[in-house]
């Protein structure tokens, strides 16, 4: 179920006008009665955040589209001042961003906004001091929409006691690869996030324990910064996805958590979950394309490079935290590998193996930063806050085709061909790893994206498919011990997945 929360707007323009107070010279510019008879969300109820979205939004392009406030490390007042005061617009954002450069990424709509700043090592005291691969990345989400899954490590966490007295209720926890900060703001729930290794500092890698300071720096100055109120809304209703009463004649697949025997951490089984979290296009252009696991299923010398039935590979044994498997770590999403081009010369269509386009699912932002070999889709909807993740594309291409943070695509645009980078060419098999996050108290979260992918690639097929039993799968095609390499895989882009 998706939960929808009831936004404080009063308060957030109470925090609004503490904060513009601090700045006399400011003030005056901004208007906070509104005309008691109208309804909260019409905008002349708030001219106050009118104002300040107009102020603000030719930085963060589209901030008035947010429905939750919009908390950002900007300080409008001293940035509002210092325009006042005759200060040239080529001073840096980063003086008003406490030291943060520029916004690497900004998308508001109906469920709130994501954001994703980015800090230089060392600047500022008691910031990391170690030389890393690039600066360290802080991502803060507001959302109006909460997904409840079954999640039995929710809502854990410790206290900051630096930062108790500006948010009571902050819990700081490191799940998934991420140190995570939970808070409610004007009863919308915020979430800072910073991607970390949660063990001993290696050459190059952010330490969680490294992250702490430069999160708590970037709470620190969160301000208000945007975003309109809407219409209050009750919990959104699930909604079927649409499935075509028309049989396939060959698509089969195998139930949602079986995979294959003793492929999960501790040799523990898959994740079973029925939930199609949204009716998408399949991510790959064109049919047939084959589900199963590229690290545990061994192929017969003389089997094609593709096959039914499908496989459900979300928990397969990886170091990555995933919460919804029994291990508590897993794969995170699901392998994917294209059909094999027909022979030339048989009247189809030309194929080149080293081109299959991997395609947009919906229309959506991209969250990518240069020279990753990951791609991320963002929709903010009224509906839904949801994420799906791409890897292992070519990234010199994805750079050069401008698919980066902040680019909007259609559903089937083509974002990128079906590759086998892992840090570097060759570093895994030609595949799509493809999974989905939805957005919860705790920040993103991974959820098995299996029947999600069953169901659009009927819609693509047009035709339903087959669900086999439960009967174990042949010991020819079964892995019985783990590879020796599949817990190492691990890397800023989540490693071999």
């Amino acid at each position: 179920m998706v939960s929808a929360v009831r936004v404080e707007w009063r308060a957030a323009l109470d925090q609004l006008r503490s904060e513009i107070n601090t700045q006399p010279a400011v003030a005056p510019a901004f208007t906070f009665t509104g005309q008691r008879r109208l309804p909260l969300f019409d905008p002349r109820m708030t001219p106050a955040l009118v104002q300040l979205n107009g102020v603000t939004s030719p930085i963060f392009t589209g901030i008035g589209r947010s429905r939750v406030p919009v908390l950002l490390p900007f300080d409008t007042a001293a940035f509002l001042d210092a325009q006042l005061n005759g200060a040239p617009a080529s001073l840096s954002l980063a003086r008003y961003q406490a030291d943060f450069r520029p916004a690497d990424l900004f998308d508001a709509g109906p469920s709130g906004y994501d954001a994703m700043f980015s800090l230089e090592p060392g600047a500022g005291d008691g910031m990391p001091q170690r030389i890393f691969a690039k600066p360290v990345e802080v991502q803060i989400t507001g959302s109006n929409l909460t997904y409840d899954i079954n999640d039995p490590l929710g809502g854990k966490g410790e206290p900051v006691k630096a930062l108790a007295g500006q948010y009571p209720d902050l819990r700081r926890f490191i799940r998934e690869g991420y140190v995570r900060y939970a808070f409610t703001r004007f009863g919308v729930p915020y979430v800072v996030s910073i991607q970390c290794l949660d063990s001993a500092p290696r050459a190059r890698r952010l330490a969680c324990r490294e992250a702490y300071p430069v999160a708590e720096r970037f709470l620190r100055a969160l301000r208000v910064a945007g975003g309109l109120p809407a219409r209050p809304r009750m919990d959104i209703a699930p909604e079927t996805a649409e499935r075509l009463a028309a049989r396939s004649t060959d698509f089969s697949y195998r139930p949602s958590g079986d995979i294959v025997a003793n492929s999960g951490v501790r040799k523990q089984g898959g994740r079973v979950d029925f939930t199609t979290y949204s009716q998408i296009r399949f991510p790959l252009e064109k049919a047939p394309a084959f589900a199963s696991s590229q690290s545990f299923r061994k192929r017969k010398p003389d089997e094609p490079a593709g096959f039914y039935p499908w496989q459900d590979n979300f928990c397969e044994a990886r170091s990555f935290g995933v919460g919804q498997c029994a291990s508590g770590f897993g794969h995170q999403g699901q392998d994917i590998r294209p059909g094999a081009c027909p022979a030339a010369g048989d009247g189809t269509e030309p194929c080149d193996p080293k081109q299959q386009a991997v395609v947009a699912v919906r229309d959506g932002v991209l969250i990518r930063s240069p020279k990753q070999q990951a791609a991320t889709l963002q929709i903010n909807s009224r509906t839904e806050h949801i994420r799906f993740r791409y890897m292992h594309m070519n990234p010199s291409s994805m750079d050069a085709d401008g698919i980066l943070n902040g680019r909007r695509v259609a559903e089937g645009e083509k974002i990128g061909v079906v590759s086998n980078y892992l840090d570097h060419p060759n570093g895994t098999t030609r595949h799509l790893h493809f999974d989905v996050q939805v957005f919860t108290r705790d920040g993103w979260l991974w959820v098995n994206p299996y029947t999600t992918l069953i169901s659009a690639y009927e819609r693509l097929i047009r035709g339903r498919g087959h669900e086999l039993g439960t009967e174990p799968v042949s010991a020819a095609a079964v892995a019985h011990a783990l590879p020796e390499d599949v817990m190492r895989h691990d890397t800023h882009e989540g490693g071999e997945n």
